[in-house]
């Protein structure tokens, strides 16, 4: 059970929210746990989805993107975003489960994706202290300025959307992660 109150439906979230869930179930056809629990402060649910629209219309592809958030969710070991992501992986950017298993051990069987998740997991490791060589091999394997600023931006989202869950003890609506093999 959630330690915050998940609002149980749309009509029950605060009146401010409203509009942005009906946003969300337009979208996903469904208005997640974790949109219904951010509700509750309609200015965090602002913000996430302004940042989630931004980084959207980023240069990173979304399968990338998934990537990224499956590494950080593992990192963090938020099971929520686990189940999620591991949901969304394979259902929207088409991730295979080898792929998905990669990114939750902080890499990605495509060769460039690959160099973006390590980066990814370091930056949340090392909560940003990376070093020169780091950033170097991004830029060595493609990756220009903007898309190192919104790989750490999407860390920096992940990483907020893992601890609003672990805080929370967000329930899940999506079919559970199962635990990495050995």
């Amino acid at each position: 059970m959630s330690r915050i109150p998940t609002p149980s439906s749309i009509e029950a979230a605060p009146s401010a929210a409203r509009p942005q869930l009906e946003a969300v179930k337009k979208q996903l056809g469904v208005v997640p746990n974790l949109f219904r629990l951010v509700a509750n402060s309609p200015a965090a649910l602002d913000g996430y989805l302004g940042m989630s629209a931004a980084l959207a219309k980023g240069s990173l592809p979304a399968p990338t993107r998934e990537r990224i958030a499956l590494a950080v969710a593992q990192i963090n070991n938020c099971g929520y975003c686990l189940s999620a992501h591991s949901y969304l992986g394979k259902n929207l950017a088409k991730l295979s489960e080898a792929e998905i298993d990669a990114n939750r051990r902080g890499g990605s069987l495509d060769p460039k994706a690959d160099v973006a998740v390590h980066f990814a997991a370091k930056v949340a490791l090392e909560r940003g202290h990376v070093s020169d060589v780091d950033v170097q091999v991004l830029r060595t394997s493609g990756y220009d300025d903007a898309q190192i600023v919104e790989i750490v931006q999407h860390v920096a989202l992940n990483t907020w959307t893992n601890y609003i869950n672990e805080v929370a003890k967000t329930e899940v609506d999506f079919p559970v992660a199962p635990a990495l093999a050995a």
